[in-house]
């Protein structure tokens, strides 16, 4: 994923969750929004899902989902991902099916 493609202002992340659409799954909750470039994604993970380390972990292979996954996804649009904790115990394989299920029904609605 390119620097240009990712949200890090927080207060990008505070206008999205609060003004932009959602849609929910028992694994990820996506916040977005209509924007006029190109896809833009912003990651969250709460500490109560674990350590660094782990949190960590699970930001890199979503944003390894998103990038293998570019084409599956509608644009443009801004995202919030965030991470439940329960997608620690499913697989890569099965994190990745309901990443790309989740990202292809925001652009249906």
């Amino acid at each position: 994923m390119k620097k240009i493609e990712i949200i890090k202002d927080s207060r990008e992340f505070s206008y999205i969750i609060n003004n932009g659409k959602n849609i929910k799954n028992k694994f990820f909750s996506i916040y977005y929004m209509k924007n006029t470039d190109k896809n833009r994604y912003g990651i969250t993970i709460p500490t109560k899902t674990g350590k660094a380390v782990i949190r960590n972990k699970l930001k890199r292979q979503v944003k390894s989902i998103v990038d293998n996954n570019k084409l599956c996804i509608q644009t443009p649009f801004n995202y919030v991902i965030i991470v439940r904790k329960s997608a620690l115990d499913i697989n890569y394989i099965t994190m990745e099916r309901e990443l790309i299920n989740l990202l292809k029904k925001t652009g249906e609605k």
